[in-house]
């Protein structure tokens, strides 16, 4: 039999485990922000006041940043790391259906941080399939499809449950309910699609062993990448921003609209530039690409600063807004998998993840504190400074 050519090998990347680690990410996406589109009103139909929202979001997250690390830990440990990647999604659909059961707030907490669980065990698994079924040169496209898919869902999600939640008359229970389909079915498309051969597993070490054996680079990697973090709010600010800004101008009700819109946008802008940022990031040097989406993030911080008043410069706003948040997770993926041999991929991903779960939450509070407190020039100029500061450290990095 005649040899494959090598580059017919290389752009095979769109093989079925790519396939099935995208479509799952699309459907799980689906299943569960369906819920979290419905959750606030969920919880006032209980009479629950705002502040469970954020203890629930609060403690959510925490699991799942530390479920990350210690999955990707145990991950490095195991033969075969499907079985925990199908597990990791079944528990997120059954933790999000069991919304429905809720009859106080406390039960929402219970059934979130089990969703948000099975979604940190399930994470730096999935990554580290993916990165194992291509070739280090198609990581960039292999994690922006996957980005790109996992974001269709986050559009398709919210769209989903604005219809069901009018064709079910508000019927929570039976809307919670549907989102097991689509939960599911992410389960069974990386039960069906994905394949793994069986791989040696590491030298089983401690944590801060294992930790210390990863290349001085990818520490550096992380350093630059927390400190990043430590300025990159959640861009659902940008939506209450919109809505504060705007409300003089056009009322509250047309305000909120234009937010909501301009937020679909933003993820428009996110779906279409994950892919584009990895197929990039495979043509050229990822440290420059990821600076580029650091630097993004600092001129839209510098545009809420300075711009006037307007749907235009909102609409600029969330454009940069999508487009820094795709370029910054698919390189940072890409990049990662590029400095880190395979077999310590589980490892590299939680701890990456962890990072990036704990910079989420110290900067959407840092920030918000400082709005309420000194104003939003004062706010985003903190994020702008430290934007431009992760950047500048990633430029340093040396493989």
């Amino acid at each position: 039999m005649a040899a494959v050519p090598n580059d017919s090998i290389k752009s095979r990347w769109l093989n079925r485990t790519v396939l099935g680690v995208g479509l799952a990410s699309l459907f799980s996406d689906w299943s569960h922000e369906i819920a979290t589109a419905v959750l606030p009103t969920f919880l006032a139909s209980l009479g629950v006041a705002a502040v469970w929202l954020g203890i629930i979001e609060g403690v959510a997250d925490g699991l799942s940043s530390f479920a990350k690390m210690a999955s990707g830990y145990y991950a490095d440990n195991l033969r075969r790391r499907k079985p925990s990647a199908i597990v990791g999604y079944i528990v997120t659909a059954l933790g999000t259906a069991s919304f429905g059961l809720a009859t106080a707030a406390w039960h929402v907490l219970v059934s979130r941080a089990s969703a948000w669980l099975g979604r940190g065990v399930r994470t730096p698994v999935r990554k580290a399939l993916l990165a194992a079924a291509v070739t280090p040169d198609t990581y960039g496209r292999a994690f922006g499809f996957e980005r790109m898919m996992d974001t269709l869902g986050a559009i398709i999600g919210p769209t989903s449950a604005f219809f069901l939640l009018q064709a079910l008359n508000h019927r929570y229970p039976a809307l919670f309910a549907l989102t097991l389909i689509p939960g599911l079915a992410a389960a069974a498309l990386i039960a069906l699609l994905v394949q793994e051969k069986e791989r040696k597993p590491v030298q089983h070490i401690s944590f801060g062993a294992r930790l210390r054996t990863l290349p001085k680079p990818y520490l550096k990697f992380l350093v630059a990448v927390g400190l990043f973090g430590l300025g990159a709010f959640a861009h659902t600010l940008l939506i209450l921003l919109a809505t504060q800004k705007l409300t003089p101008m056009l009322g509250p009700a047309k305000a909120a609209s234009i937010a909501v819109a301009l937020y679909i946008l933003h993820n428009v802008f996110y779906a279409t530039f994950a892919f584009i940022g990895g197929w990039l990031g495979d043509r050229f040097p990822k440290k420059i690409l990821l600076a580029g989406g650091y630097v993004m993030s600092a001129i839209m911080s510098l545009c809420i600063i300075i711009l006037p008043i307007a749907i235009w410069s909102f609409a600029l706003i969330f454009i940069l807004g999508g487009t820094n948040v795709a370029l910054e997770e698919t390189l940072e993926d890409s990049f990662c998998a590029e400095l880190v041999e395979k077999e310590h991929h589980g490892m590299a991903f939680g701890v990456l993840a962890t990072v990036n779960g704990i910079g989420d939450f110290l900067s959407s509070i840092i920030v918000g504190v400082l709005w309420s407190a000194v104003g939003t020039s004062v706010a985003f100029s903190y994020s702008l400074v430290l934007s431009l500061a992760g950047a500048l450290l990633v430029l340093t990095i040396r493989r």
